[in-house]
C-alpha cells in the first residue's frame, strides 16, 4: 500500500510538473520578444494570462501617451499601431470620466526626459532608459515634483498637467493642450525662455506656448498675496524637477520614461506587497481583478503580464498570487500596474487577451510599446 501510495504521489507530481512547463513554453514572436498562454486554477477558480518575455539587448521599450500628449484616452492597440509597435500593454492609472481631462495621469508620468505628472504617494513606478546597445529598467519608490524661483521668491508647485483647485499652483506644459483650459480666475503667467512674458489676472485658458510653460494660481493659501509682484513680465523664473527614489539604499532616479503603478509585489526576489506604504486599500490587493503587471527577471529579461477577469473562463487574480506567479516566473523586482477593464495586451497586429469591459478594449491613457531594436 505504501509502495502504491508513493507511486501515485510521483505520478500527480510529474503531471503536475510536465503541465506546468508545457504551460510555460513560449514562443519566439521576433528576435527576442516571446510570447506564451497559461491557464492555472486558483482556489478553484480557472485564471487566464499572456507573457511577454523580452530581450532587453534586442527590444526597446517606450512610453506613450494616448495621442502623444499628457490628457486624453487611447485604446493600447491604437496607441501601439501609430507607433509600428510589435507589442504593448497598458500602463499607468489615470482619470477615467468624460471630462476634458479625463486620460490624465493619476501618478508619476515621464516621457522622453519630460515631467507630465508628478508622483502620488511616492508610489512605486517603472524606469526605463534606452542606449544603443539595450535597454535598462529598474523598479522602485518615487517621489517626483516640481518648484518654481520667481525673481528669487520660491513657489512650490502644487501639481503637473492637472486640473486646478482652490488654493494651488499649476504647472501646465505644451503637452497638456493648446490652453490650460481653466475658469477665469486666479493669476496664470506665461514664460518663455526663463522669462515671464504675460501676465493674465482673471482670465483663464491661457494658451500654452510650445517653448515655455504656463503656471496657473488661484486662492489665498499657497500662492501669497505677493505673487502678483514677483510676477511681472520680464521676471526671470527657474522651474526645477526634482527626483528622491525612497527605497532603502536606493539613489538612482533616473530614466527617460518613468511609469507609475500600485503596488510593488516584489523586491530582490521577494514578495513585499507595499499596499500600506502606497496608501492603497487591502480589498484593492485581495479581490480578485484582471490585472496587468511588469517584472524583471533573474536572467537579466524582462516580463510583461496580462490576467483576464470578471468571466466564467478567467476569474482575475489578487496579488499575493500574482507575485507567487511572478516568482515562480523568475521575478527578482515586480509593480502592478493599472488593470481592470483596462488590462490589455496587444502582440503583432491584435490584442491577445480579453478585456474585461462589455465594451471590448477599454480607452487608456499610456502604455508600455515594445520595437525590435534596430541593428548598427
Amino acid at each position: 500500500m505504501k509502495k502504491i501510495s508513493v507511486s501515485i504521489c510521483v505520478y500527480l507530481w510529474l503531471i503536475i510538473f510536465c503541465l506546468s512547463i508545457s504551460a510555460q513554453d513560449f514562443k519566439v514572436v521576433q528576435d527576442g520578444i516571446e510570447y506564451a498562454e497559461l491557464e492555472r486554477v486558483i482556489d478553484k477558480t480557472p485564471v487566464k494570462m499572456n507573457l511577454l518575455r523580452l530581450d532587453l539587448t534586442k527590444v526597446r521599450l517606450d512610453v506613450v501617451h494616448a495621442f502623444d500628449s499628457a490628457i486624453g484616452v487611447e485604446k493600447t492597440s491604437s496607441i501601439a499601431a501609430r507607433h509600428g509597435a510589435i507589442a504593448a500593454i497598458n500602463a499607468g492609472f489615470f482619470r477615467l470620466d468624460n471630462s476634458l481631462l479625463a486620460g490624465e495621469a493619476a501618478g508619476i508620468l515621464q516621457i522622453d526626459d519630460n515631467l507630465l505628472s508628478e508622483s502620488n504617494q511616492t508610489r512605486i513606478a517603472l524606469f526605463i532608459s534606452n542606449d544603443a546597445n539595450r535597454t535598462d529598467v529598474k523598479i522602485g519608490h518615487l517621489d517626483a515634483w516640481a518648484t518654481v524661483t520667481i525673481n528669487k521668491k520660491f513657489f512650490q508647485i502644487s501639481g503637473i498637467n492637472t486640473e486646478r483647485k482652490d488654493n494651488e499652483l499649476i504647472l501646465y506644459t505644451p503637452e497638456f493642450n493648446r490652453t490650460t483650459l481653466t475658469e477665469s480666475s486666479g493669476i496664470e503667467i506665461v514664460v518663455r525662455k526663463n522669462k515671464v512674458v504675460k501676465v493674465n489676472v482673471n482670465k483663464g485658458s491661457t494658451e500654452i506656448p510650445a517653448d515655455g510653460f504656463v503656471l496657473s494660481a488661484t486662492g489665498k493659501g499657497i500662492v501669497p498675496a505677493d505673487f502678483l509682484e514677483y510676477a511681472k513680465v520680464k521676471s526671470k523664473v527657474r522651474l526645477a524637477y526634482n527626483f528622491a527614489r525612497i527605497d532603502k539604499g536606493e539613489t538612482d532616479a533616473s530614466g527617460e520614461d518613468i511609469v507609475g503603478g500600485v503596488p510593488q509585489l516584489i523586491r530582490n526576489g521577494q514578495i513585499e506587497i507595499t499596499w500600506e506604504q502606497e496608501k492603497t486599500s487591502k480589498s484593492f490587493v485581495e479581490t480578485r481583478h484582471p490585472r496587468t503587471a511588469v517584472a524583471r527577471l533573474k536572467d537579466g529579461k524582462f516580463l510583461m503580464v496580462t490576467v483576464d477577469g470578471r468571466s466564467e473562463s478567467s476569474g482575475g487574480i489578487g496579488l499575493e498570487d500574482l507575485a507567487k506567479l511572478l516568482l515562480e516566473f523568475g521575478a527578482v523586482d515586480a509593480m502592478n500596474l493599472d488593470g481592470g477593464g483596462s488590462t490589455t495586451m496587444f502582440l503583432d497586429g491584435k490584442i491577445v487577451n480579453h478585456p474585461s469591459d462589455k465594451e471590448g478594449e477599454r480607452k487608456v491613457s499610456d502604455a508600455i510599446l515594445v520595437f525590435p531594436r534596430k541593428k548598427n
